[in-house]
């Protein structure tokens, strides 16, 4: 693609990047067969290729970002299906960021968008705040449809995700230090998150038993928070890059007391901006070398244990699990086989899932702002979920999870949730239906030395 920016705009890192990616274009069109939002909309300008042009339009004639851009840009799910299948390796995830941070700047957004925004921003990325607003969340029920035709849908959609009941505080939370009863064989950091460890607690504890049974440490870093994924995606430059720098700072901390194997991640939308930090902060004299050594430690928690010895499971099972990759996952991170190799090896029946390409809609709170969108895109995939008749869904990432389970009747876990319960940990919630489809495995006994009879005169005939 030929591009005009001016020397002085290229003089600009941002608009430097901008342009470098934007000159791998081709017009292929290839993106729009695997767009999620094309798919469903049909409109071009909802493609990665029409985005890519109305972007390129704002940023090299330095326009403020329009209600045309700005609408269309707000309804990409930055699912990343376009980064897998460019044969050109545009690398559409950056330009669309440099894009959101100029829309936040110079776009004119109607109060109550600046309102839910702001809300998202200040209430999510904060455990005991994002509490709190999901105990209160019942209260707008009854207001649900009045919120919709105030056109503050966003409002109406926040409420009707929110779970019916707040799980319980998790068991195993930070910071501190979960360490093994067996001899220790590696020790790693795992980020707490922040949404997660609210709306289900249960994958951290699990994440935490399955490792320690295996004799791995597992700490949570005194002061690490939220990934910044979340203001990341709605332009908040500031905030996203505030976000990583806490967490660098949090985690170099922890690795000079005591060195680790692997920072882990249990969220893979937190994965791909965590992995992502050493571009963050590139341009930041103070963190860009310390960026760049968390990156390199850091491993969604399949990808650690893959090639780890977890030993037999403890248990077998007749379960039928259909394996939902996450975009972040199978387009932000790159890993598609991983977790299915780890659930057929501890005994489950793994099947995929049609359209698994197509994003489920949760894209961090594109559930939320885009709502509508949102629905038509999980009705689709439960309906493909449907197809394949599974006993339950697997995944590796909480927003799929809130996503889907308000969507359909099949139960649905996360990926380390059915590794724990497969090697000796409990019932994942909200599996209890299926257990007693799941059967311990019989241990055989164990010889000790006290087993074996020494017979002298029998040795010493034999001999």
């Amino acid at each position: 693609m030929q591009t005009k920016f001016s020397n002085e705009q290229l003089a600009d890192p941002k608009m430097a990047e901008a342009e470098r990616i934007l000159r791998r274009c081709v017009h292929c069109g290839l993106c729009t067969a695997v767009c999620s939002t094309y798919v469903v909309l049909g409109d071009e300008r909802d493609s990665p290729r029409g985005r890519i042009y109305l972007i390129k339009d704002m940023l090299e004639n330095d326009r403020d970002a329009s209600q045309e851009v700005q609408h269309h840009v707000d309804r990409c799910l930055t699912c990343l299906s376009c980064m897998t299948t460019c044969p050109g390796g545009v690398d559409y995830m950056h330009l669309v960021d440099i894009a959101r941070v100029h829309i936040n700047e110079t776009g004119k957004r109607t109060l109550a968008d600046r309102f839910v925004r702001s809300l998202l921003a200040m209430i999510v990325p904060y455990p005991e705040r994002f509490r709190l607003a999901l105990k209160a969340a019942p209260l707008g029920r009854p207001f649900v449809n009045l919120l919709r035709k105030m056109k503050l849908a966003p409002l109406a959609a926040m409420i009707e995700l929110a779970p019916d009941k707040i799980p319980r505080a998790p068991k195993y939370e930070g910071p501190g230090t979960a360490q093994t009863d067996m001899r220790r064989r590696a020790r790693v950091i795992l980020l707490g998150g922040c949404a997660q460890q609210v709306l289900r607690p249960d994958i951290n504890d699990a994440t935490i038993r399955l490792l320690a049974r295996r004799g791995v440490d597992v700490v949570v870093a005194a002061g690490a928070g939220c990934c910044g994924a979340l203001v990341q995606h709605i332009g908040r430059e500031k905030e996203a890059l505030d976000a990583a720098r806490n967490n660098v700072d949090a985690w170099i901390r922890e690795i000079e007391r005591e060195p680790v194997d692997a920072i882990i991640i249990n969220a893979s939308g937190c994965g791909t901006t965590v992995k992502d930090y050493a571009h963050m902060l590139q341009h930041d004299e103070e963190y860009a070398e310390k960026a760049k050594k968390i990156v390199s430690l850091v491993k969604d928690i399949t990808e650690f244990i893959v090639d780890y010895d977890l030993g037999p499971p403890k248990r077998y099972s007749a379960l039928r699990v259909a394996y939902h990759s996450a975009c972040s996952m199978q387009h932000g991170q790159q890993i598609t086989e991983e977790p299915k190799e780890l659930l057929t090896k501890a005994g489950y029946t793994v099947v995929d899932i049609p359209e698994g390409h197509i994003c489920c809609g949760s894209a961090g709170v594109y559930n939320i702002l885009q709502s509508e969108i949102a629905t038509t895109l999980r009705d689709r995939k439960t309906s493909n979920i449907r197809k394949v008749k599974p006993d339950l869904v697997a995944t590796g990432n909480i927003g799929c999870i809130t996503q889907l389970e308000k969507g359909m009747d099949i139960p649905i876990a996360h990926t380390v949730e059915l590794l724990d319960w497969a090697y000796g940990g409990s019932v994942p919630r909200g599996l209890e239906q299926l257990k007693s489809f799941v059967s311990d495995v019989p241990e055989p006994e164990r010889y000790v030395s006290d087993d074996f009879i020494y017979d002298t005169e029998l040795d010493a005939k034999s001999g």
